[in-house]
């Protein structure tokens, strides 16, 4: 009997052992995510006021055809964060096969507006210049980011280059520095604006006033006027790509009202648009289901928009 006992008490160890050493679904992916993508890390996209903006390369290395790519521009009110701190919500981006290109750019300590909103145009200009070497489907480019990086993501597909704010970009895209500027970039597909600034004028006084945006237009003479023209809400028109806002409706720092506004004049001017309310939703502050949820939001957005992998 006691032997019986164990040889029982072996078996049940080896088999708790063997279902312990079985991989859930989200570990092997996450094991294997190294194997089916590679990085380039701080690739420089433009110098300005003495500061390298960089950018980081996610890329499936063993694609055959160009892949959809999603741009992603972190926040932080335009006066903190790091491309770093959004790394891994990238993640699902690789999953479903697209590359990403993670940008940073100047914040108010190194310039004040417009100088971010330059610099994001300047990092989809180099996407264009580096389509080939990187497989970048230009057909398919994709712009995200999160509150000031969400605001960033909308001017980037938004504004025209009639607006003036892509000058900067101009010698970069003309090799050979001998000729009027052809400009390398590429049109957006769509966009996926997390809790992002419409009205940057709205900001600056009023109920909504908000520090972090005063500080970063700064005591410039016409920043009332410069508020306006780096609000996506002036852009809005019936050209624009398919955009995708992720809001919570409890947001104390943007307020849920940006989010309302912008759905309101997409619609009007029958821009094919979704404002997905996060109920109860903070600043990003959301739940695990909440999360996932805004995620098959997303991909079910992207894909109405005829933006997929082919392996996937």
């Amino acid at each position: 009997m006691r032997l019986i006992c164990r040889v029982v008490i072996v078996l049940l160890f080896f088999a708790g052992t063997g279902a312990r050493a079985q991989l859930s679904e989200g570990e092997r992916s996450a094991a294997l995510i190294g194997n089916h993508y590679e990085v380039e890390a701080n690739i420089t996209y433009l110098v300005a006021s003495n500061y390298e903006a960089k950018v980081d390369v996610y890329r499936p290395h063993l694609a055959k055809a160009p892949v959809p790519v999603v741009m992603m521009i972190h926040g932080g009110g335009w006066v903190a964060g790091t491309k770093e701190g959004s790394i891994l919500y990238l993640l699902p981006y690789l999953e479903m096969g697209f590359a990403v290109v993670n940008v940073e750019y100047r914040m108010a300590k190194v310039a004040p507006a417009p100088a971010a909103v330059e610099d994001c145009l300047c990092a989809l200009h180099w996407i264009g210049r580096n389509a080939k070497k990187y497989n970048f489907d230009l057909a398919k480019v994709i712009v995200t980011g999160g509150s000031a990086g969400g605001h960033l993501a909308l001017t980037t597909a938004m504004i025209p280059e009639s607006a003036g704010f892509e000058s900067i970009c101009a010698y970069q895209d003309d090799e050979n520095w001998s000729g009027p500027w052809t400009s390398k970039r590429p049109k957006v597909a769509a966009v996926v604006n997390w809790f992002g600034i419409t009205d940057v004028a709205d900001m600056l006084q009023g109920p909504n006033i908000r520090a972090y945006a005063v500080s970063w237009l700064g005591s410039q003479p016409n920043r009332e006027d410069l508020a306006k023209r780096l609000s996506p809400l002036s852009y809005v028109r019936a050209d624009l790509p398919p955009i995708l806002t992720i809001h919570g409706d409890a947001d104390a720092l943007v307020p849920y009202s940006h989010a309302v506004r912008l759905h309101a004049a997409l619609n009007k001017a029958r821009v094919r648009n979704q404002l997905f309310t996060v109920p109860r939703g903070g600043h990003g502050e959301f739940t695990d289901e909440q999360q996932a949820k805004a995620f098959e939001v997303i991909r079910t957005f992207l894909a109405g928009a005829g933006i997929t992998s082919l392996g996937k």
